[in-house]
């Protein structure tokens, strides 16, 4: 393994994606698709070949910082990778542009799952594995990337608990141990421990989808998108799967895995005493998943104490869980929708704000999940120090307990959470007024702005209040909501980072 580590990270990633291609190219050979298959194979050696070439030429290369060279090889990853991506795929479509394949490969990459192909029948079986796989390898990454480069260096969310500054390494065991160990070698092992969960997670629910009574191709398309929330489907999403109840059922308890870091990285970042019982993330995504749920679904009752035919228990109880089911479904940033989530609509005669859901996207899931958004552990930490700060005002000499990490959460905690809230803000604010000026109107600039730097892109067809189809935006749109999903991806304040100028005196 010696060697892998001398090479520089945007070099094994590009292999990696190299070698992806021939898993489409595998199953366009089953299908009998030889066109797909014998581009997606050209693609593997061309790019193998190139991989091959870099590699040899900068195995002896050695950066003043490797931390900050793995932070560029990951910005350079999520904005030139999916070019690569692109091209098999743009070849194997045909009738497309290569800027509509290069949005899809962005939108794949970044677990985002928005799709200009509004027409699920219009890309064959093979090329929807190919935009599946894609998201499904963006989210793996997502997961390695967060605790061997985000965590020693305070950021994704870990500096909401860090005692050092974000973009800095921090004084805490973790980071001892990050001192110790080096960070291409610590990237590897990292890699080594969390892709067999990650496949074996993938696999159960694949297993389990078609045991429901789910198709082969469409269940491991759907657990390929539940893990890495990316929301893609080779369906146009749950409504017509075949699994129905059980499916949603059994991808509802995967979602636990966006929801909190401890459901499957549990001991690598020094957080061995913590259970789930006791993580704030998940007690947070608990609270929020009831309450906006249970108000979903009393606005729906209320609307049909009017109707004159009482609705049975069935129809009731379908209501619920398409209203609970879709609500944590845009939480962990996933963005599918129930089967039964119009089953409400239908049954109270109301439909349901999209604000609900767009906000709900906002917040997002836990810290080194693959879901986006701002992150439960920010806004958990927003709360408890306004929490104390109204507590103050009540007991001006009241003391704050909770123990010393609650005080810093309170604190620094509190404090760059609101710094990385207004940054998103203002995000969004700096996409809808570049939207705006390609003739995007403004409520599609607002939703299209959020699907894209929460990275939930079926956002756009659910909240808006006729369905936004991402064919109809102009190109220009289309390359700014791809650099809005990079950004989303990656979050501002690890681009912010990279103008540190401690990182680059290291």
């Amino acid at each position: 393994m010696g060697w892998i580590v001398r090479l520089p990270f945007f070099v094994i990633l590009m292999g990696l994606g190299a070698i992806a291609m021939i898993v489409p190219a595998g199953h366009a050979a089953v299908m009998e698709d030889f066109n797909t298959m014998r581009i997606f194979f050209y693609g593997f050696v061309l790019f193998s070949t190139i991989t091959l070439m870099i590699g040899l030429a900068t195995a002896g290369y050695a950066p003043r910082s490797v931390a900050r060279s793995q932070l560029i090889g990951l910005l350079a990853a999520f904005s030139a990778l999916p070019i690569m991506f692109a091209i098999p795929f743009y070849e194997a479509v045909g009738n497309t542009t290569f800027l509509n394949a290069w949005f899809e490969m962005v939108s794949s990459f970044t677990t985002t799952g928005a799709s200009v192909y509004d027409n699920a029948g219009r890309l064959t079986p093979s090329q929807h594995l190919w935009r599946g796989l894609v998201g499904w390898l963006g989210g793996l990454l997502v997961w390695v990337t967060a605790v061997s480069i985000f965590a020693p260096m305070n950021l994704g969310g870990f500096e909401v608990r860090a005692t050092g500054n974000a973009g800095k390494t921090e004084s805490s065991s973790f980071s001892q141990i990050a001192h110790i160990a080096d960070p291409a070698e610590r990237l590897v092992r990292y890699t080594m421990t969390l892709t067999p969960v990650y496949v074996v997670l993938t696999g159960t629910l694949w297993v389990g989808l078609v045991i429901a009574g789910e198709f082969p191709y469409i269940a491991l398309m759907h657990a390929m998108s539940t893990m890495s929330t990316s929301g893609i489907s080779a369906i146009g999403g749950l409504y017509f799967a075949a699994s129905r109840f059980w499916g949603e059922l059994l991808i509802f308890c995967f979602f636990v895995f966006a929801l909190s870091r401890l459901t499957f990285s549990r001991g690598l970042i020094g957080e061995r005493d913590q259970g789930l019982r006791r993580d704030p993330e998940f007690i947070t995504a608990l609270v929020l998943i009831g309450s906006v749920t249970m108000l979903l679904f009393l606005r729906h009752y209320l609307g049909s104490t009017g109707q004159t035919e009482p609705a049975g228990a069935q129809e009731i109880a379908a209501a619920f869980w398409g209203a609970l089911f879709t609500v944590t479904s845009f939480l962990t940033t996933t963005g599918f929708e129930s089967h039964y989530w119009s089953g409400a609509t239908a049954w109270s005669g109301l439909s349901t704000p999209g604000l609900f859901l767009i906000g709900m996207a906002l917040i997002g899931g836990g810290v080194a999940t693959t879901a986006g958004g701002v992150k439960l552990l920010r806004i958990y930490a927003l709360y408890r120090h306004g929490e104390r700060e109204q507590e103050r005002l009540l007991h001006p000499s009241s003391i704050g307990g909770g123990g010393k990490d609650a005080r810093r959460i309170r604190r620094q905690g509190a404090y760059i959470s609101w710094v990385f809230f207004m940054l998103f803000a203002l995000s969004i604010a700096a996409v809808m007024l570049m939207l705006s000026l390609t003739g995007v109107q403004f409520e599609t600039a607002m939703v299209l702005a959020v699907s894209a730097l929460s990275t939930t892109g079926p956002l756009a067809t659910v909240a808006a209040e006729t369905p936004i189809a991402y064919s109809g935006i102009p190109d220009a749109a289309k390359v700014i909501l791809a650099f809005a999903m990079v950004l989303g991806r990656l979050e501002t304040l690890a681009i912010i980072a990279l103008f540190n100028p401690e990182i680059w005196q290291r």
